[in-house]
Parts: structure tokens; C-alpha cells; sequence
């Protein structure tokens, strides 16, 4: 399963991180804060999806890509 983390930084400074393929939108302090909250809660969202029979067992080894 492959995921997208789109970013982007609000005026701020806080930056956000969007997961579309899961409807996830999580901000953080910096731009790796927000890429490590986005793939965390990814991954359980995921992990949710699979104990529920909602996607097969190998979706548990998402592949993440990062888009600026």
C-alpha cells in the first residue's frame, strides 16, 4: 500500500500534513513533527482497517511518500 504525505506551512509556522488516501490532516511544529504524526496515525488507522477486515493484512506495510 502506498501513501502520500503532502505538507505544507501555514503562516504560523506550523506545518500540515495530509494523508489523502485516509482523509488524515494533522498539524505538528516543524515539518518533521508533522510527517512523523501523519505516518503514526496512518499506520493505526490502517492497522484499525485490517482488524476490521476493511484491507488485507499486507496493507500493514504502507510505503510512504512524501510530496513537499
Amino acid at each position: 500500500m502506498k501513501l502520500t504525505i503532502e505538507l505544507d506551512c501555514e503562516l504560523d509556522g506550523r506545518w500540515i500534513a495530509e494523508v489523502p488516501e485516509l482523509n488524515v490532516l494533522l498539524y505538528g511544529n516543524s515539518r518533521q513533527d508533522a510527517i512523523e504524526r501523519a505516518q503514526s496515525a496512518a499506520q493505526e488507522i490502517v492497522l484499525d482497517r485490517i482488524a476490521h477486515g476493511e484491507l488485507p493484512p499486507d496493507s500493514a506495510h504502507a510505503v510512504f511518500d512524501i510530496a513537499a
